[in-house]
């Protein structure tokens, strides 16, 4: 008997009308674990090579983590895969809340879409009864207002998950909601739904998954959540983390960095979610200011930055809110009487630097208008913001004029004007229906050297993070089969909270830092074990608090016996097909370059980067030799790909 997962997927054809149920060898999730490991393997297989991502024959589908649905702390992840509409890679996102383990719950490991409806339609998967329904009544309503009228006629316990305004009239940024506010947005999935006529997959189920061993499964749970509330800091530490948001000049002074042991950590993520980083980021050089042109002490300085803290941020607050089984709960609920919200989630940091610092707009209530907009729409919070910058930049350059924007004012700051704006994009009105597949399709069609103006990767708006104060973000950003991605394997960002740390046996190379041979290495086990963690279903936040039994949990769960060596061996295997499939649909990574702007080509001549270029392209062919692909131009070698038990894939790349 096989534990942890169901041993079957569904796959649900639209053109038909038909679902049919498949049954998985044990050998596939011991290789692939499952969310987009699944899904990249399911999808490799079953969709032709160089399909439209938005025509009946484009698959996608929902896909759980192996411990999804189960108690083992900040497992409540699933993931959206398919063809990405926006830049022909590989495309996958990641969402939380409550939608991922009620998957499980309906007895899938996964449930794949193909075919499209001939009118809009949603799909019902409740107690063990499939349907297909006429959406005729939910479309055109935000995912908000089409869950509450779900609620209505199929009982308040169903979770949603589905597609808004902004997936429905196709633009390639949107993406695919879930309680009310939690996005899988980037790859722009959403337009795929839309594309299938689908707006909502609607789930109620009551199976439970069966473990190998409950009781110790159980136990390192109870252990590993009792560890965590012991190392919550003190009054006095908790006083000064409190105060935080207001030395964000002090730590660039002092070149202090945003990291600490695993209960202060803790503590500002429970309290403060993401946010907290709004003015530390924007201060020290993190955050791209004014479209990834400015510098953050000098065009977005505290004196601005500070109308956006988690501190004025806390002030609306009306409870924490936290993903499924997940121990910090970083989330928030706020209630903002100046925009009538009764209740309306906390904007994440990308939110908050995408339409403040990088717009160098301070206005906290458009903030909170623009988040709340972007989560009734399902669309990309990191796109949009990139892409309005890119409009304000070819407005002040001449590119744009009132004419074309309507009559709006597209100055950097312009709150009034950046609110409008977005709404023009989630309808695609006006200027807002170029705007609404992107910055670099926009580009494309504006012309005039507006293509100067669009910090993008291979077509996907590069995300909130700078590469000059986190180098490996750099060949993320550049190199990752899915681009511009910060929720990618970076070996400076998984070192926030000491990977070492995390899962005992797994270090990476002393000396890293220093050494490019190191480097590279230890690159490659980021990524391995990136995706395994992935994969399973876990957040990529757990990392930073503290030591966690991840393999004892897998092992107590399945009756496994993985080792660090083959869970790296396991993660290598998902990036090989990932990186294959993009590869298959003929995209050219190995020869992708990144906007001067973003690494700092020319350098700053002042400010906390002043004087850094990142060099991520020279790292490539290191990177390749270590994982077995040529470094010649990305191709997995045979030898590799007979290795990790792809060969399937070697007809497709030779």
């Amino acid at each position: 008997m096989s534990h942890g997962y169901f041993g079957k997927v569904l796959w649900i054809d639209l053109t038909n009308e038909k679902f049919e149920e498949e049954n998985l060898p044990d050998k596939i999730y011991r290789q692939y674990f499952g969310g987009y490991g699944l899904g990249c393997k399911l999808i490799y297989e079953n969709m032709r090579p160089k399909v439209d991502a938005l025509s009946a024959n484009s698959i996608f589908g929902f896909f759980p983590g192996l411990l999804t649905s189960t108690a083992a702390p900040f497992s409540g992840r699933y993931m959206v895969a398919g063809k990405s509409p926006l830049t022909g890679t590989w495309g996958d996102a990641n969402s939380g809340g409550t939608f991922g383990p009620e998957i499980k719950k309906c007895g899938y490991d996964a449930i794949l879409f193909k075919g499209a409806a001939e009118k809009p339609i949603y799909v019902t998967i409740i107690d063990g009864n499939k349907e297909i329904l006429d959406a005729a009544d939910l479309w055109g309503l935000d995912i908000i207002k089409a869950e509450e009228k779900l609620k209505i006629k199929h009982g308040k316990f169903i979770k949603t998950a589905g597609i808004g305004p902004a997936g429905e009239k196709l633009s390639r940024i949107s993406g695919i909601a879930n309680d009310k506010g939690r996005i899988a947005a980037r790859s722009g999935i959403g337009a795929i739904m839309g594309s299938k006529n689908l707006k909502m997959l609607v789930l109620k189920g009551n199976h439970k998954v069966s473990m190998h061993n409950k009781d110790d499964f159980m136990s390192l749970v109870k252990i590993y959540n009792q560890e965590g509330k012991k190392k919550e800091p003190g009054k006095l530490i908790k006083s000064v983390l409190n105060k935080a948001p207001n030395f964000a000049k002090l730590m660039r002074r002092f070149r202090i960095k945003m990291s600490g042991s695993a209960g202060m950590i803790r503590h500002v993520y429970h309290n403060y979610g993401t946010s907290m980083g709004n003015t530390l980021s924007a201060e020290i050089g993190d955050s791209p200011i004014r479209n990834w042109s400015g510098i953050g002490m000098y065009d977005f300085p505290f004196s601005k930055s500070k109308n956006l803290s988690a501190i004025n941020i806390q002030r609306y607050k009306v409870r924490e809110y936290g993903c499924y089984s997940c121990p910090v709960q970083c989330g928030a609920i706020l209630k903002v009487p100046e925009l009538n919200f009764e209740e309306t989630h906390i904007p994440e940091y990308e939110t908050c630097c995408s339409f403040g610092a990088l717009l160098l707009n301070n206005d906290l209530m458009s903030i909170f208008e623009i988040n709340e907009l972007c989560n009734r729409a399902a669309i990309d919070t990191i796109s949009t913001g990139a892409t309005v910058a890119f409009a304000i930049e070819c407005f002040e350059n001449g590119i744009l004029t009132k004419e074309d924007t309507d009559g709006f004012e597209l100055t950097w700051g312009n709150a009034k004007a950046i609110v409008e704006l977005v709404k023009k994009i989630i309808n695609r009105e006006g200027i807002g229906d170029i705007l609404a597949d992107g910055c670099d399709i926009a580009a494309k069609q504006i012309g005039k050297g507006s293509e100067n103006f669009a910090m993008t990767s291979l077509g996907c708006e590069i995300a909130m993070h700078n590469p000059r104060i986190f180098p490996s973000l750099a060949f993320t950003y550049a190199y990752d089969p899915t681009p511009g991605r910060h929720t990618a394997a970076s070996i400076d960002m998984i070192e926030i909270g000491s990977i070492k740390k995390f899962q005992k046996g797994l270090k990476l190379p002393d000396g890293w830092k220093k050494n490019e041979m190191k480097w590279i290495k230890g690159q490659k086990i980021t990524t391995c074990f990136y995706q395994a963690l992935c994969c399973a279903g876990l957040c990529s936040f757990s990392t930073l608090f503290g030591p966690y039994p991840f393999l004892d949990i897998i092992n107590s769960l399945t009756g496994w016996n993985i080792t660090v060596d083959e869970c790296l061996n396991i993660g290598l295997r998902i990036q090989t097909l990932r990186q294959a499939f993009t590869l298959r649909e003929g995209i050219n990574i190995a020869n992708n370059k990144l906007p001067g702007r973003v690494i700092g080509d020319p350098p700053d001549e002042r400010g906390p980067t002043k004087g850094i270029s990142v060099n991520y392209q020279n790292y490539y062919e290191g990177f390749c030799t270590e994982m077995g692909w040529n470094p010649e131009n990305g191709y997995p070698l045979k030898e590799t790909l007979r290795d990790l038990d792809l060969e399937f894939v070697i007809k497709d790349l030779y």
